[in-house]
């Protein structure tokens, strides 16, 4: 298992582009990074991938869309020294990255089109709040209702108690 990565670029401010990069657990539907820029380089990609590694540990693998930034020679070397297969989706599939494409529809509603801002910065912070209400306190019906840390509680008690062995929060 891995993380999905895409890039998207839309206009919310006046007179400047703005990019957001995503990053999410795939198997647990946690963000664990979003970036807002008016452009997000492969060094700025790979600073926020650098800390999410020291933080959650080395993933298998990613799933990525075809962003510059995302193929360029700096990030594919990263990953290659990480050890981290890249697997990207084929153009014009954004179903092969379906939990990004499902965030894609939620976060500008929620977040983008329900306030005005005056900066990207102020962007940030308010993605930044949203972000910990949509890790922290949002239920899944996926889930059974269950917001993820409770599910959290739930799995590493079952691995407490002798079930899987292997490492289920974080990259695989």
């Amino acid at each position: 298992m891995g993380f999905t990565l895409p890039r998207r670029t839309k206009k919310r401010l006046p007179d400047r582009s703005r990019q957001l990069l995503d990053l999410a657990t795939e198997s647990n539907r946690e963000y664990l990074a979003l970036e807002i820029g008016t452009s997000i380089p492969s060094v700025r990609l790979i600073r926020v991938l650098n800390r999410l590694v020291d933080y959650y540990g080395t993933p298998d693998a990613m799933r990525l869309d075809n962003g510059p930034e995302l193929v360029s020679g700096a990030f594919t070397e990263w990953a290659a020294c990480k050890g981290i297969a890249i697997r990207y989706i084929q153009s014009g599939k954004p179903n092969q990255n379906a939990l990004i494409e499902r965030f894609n529809r939620i976060y500008p509603t929620e977040v983008l089109d329900a306030h005005l801002f005056a900066s990207l910065e102020q962007v940030q912070v308010i993605t930044n709040q949203w972000q910990i209400d949509y890790n922290e306190y949002r239920p899944y019906e996926s889930l059974g209702g269950v917001p993820q840390p409770l599910l959290r509680i739930s799995i590493s008690q079952y691995l407490l108690d002798g079930g899987m062995q292997r490492r289920v929060w974080g990259f695989f």
